[in-house]
């Protein structure tokens, strides 16, 4: 049995591990002989699906500053006990698992360098293990980024540690190789692999609107993805629902990551606004985009593939703090017209609305001639088949 480690960066909503877990249950789909253990401090994995051949090991959650800074999120401890104790159970983990191949997502070196030892673990003592970087298409614009990689010594990481970087996007979209100005050695080992095409929903449209009563009335999708900073997005959205004709139906997905004292005043709302359905979490989110006529969202990754996947109309705000990743995707791929984007500087209710309501007037999913390619998890598999 082949054995795959999986490094998933989470300190903030829950597109990371999402991600990750997508492209592991793909993988154990087409490797027959293959076991995955993940490790990650996500607060939700538990509240994810699992397939068969893959489990978790969980470490002490982190909070994560706007200005990049981490905290322990539950423990008493202070940060440097905090990270020591994760660095361990890693490396714990690396020694006893014995990984044929090990796929770390975004950090070369882990939050806050805590996979440096683990490296080094296995270039001494298991050398015959492959590394393999995962970055998702944007990580922050490029002064900021190429600033963070030298600091961190990333660029070195990866040219002593790495034997591929796969890239999840395309290059026409961003091209991290001239943006971020790798070098060559680095350049060298990086592969375009595309989005992540995601699979669809659990549920078919029709079942989903059948169970939210919808009948033939239009339906608008509002989700901030984790939850934890998009209660502007959805305040905003409610504040103009009176600009919105009658019959159209809205459905809030809030995040399980929200305050709890934003969730009391959505369900004040939800008794304000007969039209209005409020969820807190669903781990089947592509069955209710199915389902939606228009989508209205921040620029998470994960969000973004599945609105391209399933060719929604939608409406993107994106955050713009503490990283300017989601507003380049915005920015870029609302040139490609993929989608529409609003800047929050510039977002209210009605200006929302007024776009809502052109999109809910065309009708028809998104028609964009543009084709971006969706091909990232064959693309992977065929990577890391050849490793």
């Amino acid at each position: 049995m082949k054995r795959l480690l999986v490094y998933s960066h989470d300190t903030y909503g829950l597109g990371n591990i999402r991600r990750m877990l997508s492209i592991c249950t793909y993988l154990t789909k087409h490797f027959q002989d293959l076991s995955i253990l993940v490790i990650s401090s996500s607060p939700m994995i538990h509240a994810l699906q699992i397939p068969d051949r893959i489990d978790y090991l969980k470490l002490p959650c982190l909070h994560r500053s706007e200005e990049e800074d981490y905290t322990p999120k539950y423990l008493g401890t202070n940060i440097d006990e905090t990270m020591e104790l994760r660095a361990n159970l890693i490396q714990s983990a690396v020694a006893s698992f014995r990984p044929d191949l090990f796929l770390v997502d975004k950090k070369p070196f882990g939050i806050k360098n805590e996979l440096k030892d683990s490296f080094e673990y296995l270039k001494h003592h298991l050398s015959e293990t492959k590394i393999v970087l995962l970055l998702r298409d944007i990580l922050d614009k490029p002064t900021s980024t190429i600033k963070v990689w030298k600091k961190n010594s990333y660029f070195k990481a990866i040219e002593r540690f790495y034997d591929l970087v796969l890239i999840v996007g395309a290059a026409d979209v961003f091209n991290v190789i001239k943006e971020y100005q790798f070098p060559e050695a680095v350049s060298n080992k990086v592969r375009f692999c595309g989005y992540i095409a995601r699979e669809h929903g659990r549920k078919t449209r029709e079942t989903i609107r059948k169970e939210l009563g919808l009948g033939e009335d239009p339906l608008v999708l509002v989700t901030p993805g984790g939850g934890q900073d998009g209660y502007r997005l959805i305040k905003t959205y409610i504040a103009g629902l009176h600009f919105i004709p009658y019959g159209v139906k809205s459905l809030v997905i809030s995040g399980s990551e929200m305050p709890n004292h934003q969730k009391e005043r959505l369900s004040e709302a939800k008794l304000k606004y007969p039209s209005l359905k409020v969820l807190e979490f669903t781990d089947d989110m592509m069955s209710y985009m199915d389902a939606a006529d228009v989508v209205i969202s921040m620029g998470g990754y994960n969000t973004i593939c599945e609105i391209l996947t399933l060719k929604k109309r939608a409406i993107i705000v994106p955050r713009v703090k503490p990283v300017e990743e989601q507003a380049i995707r915005a920015e870029r791929m609302a040139g490609f017209n993929l989608f529409k984007t609003i800047h929050p500087d510039h977002l209210s209710p009605q200006l929302l609305t007024s776009i809502l309501l052109e999109e809910l007037g065309a009708k028809t999913k998104n028609s964009s001639s543009t084709q971006v390619n969706m091909d990232a998890l064959p693309r992977i598999t065929e990577l890391l088949r050849y490793l």
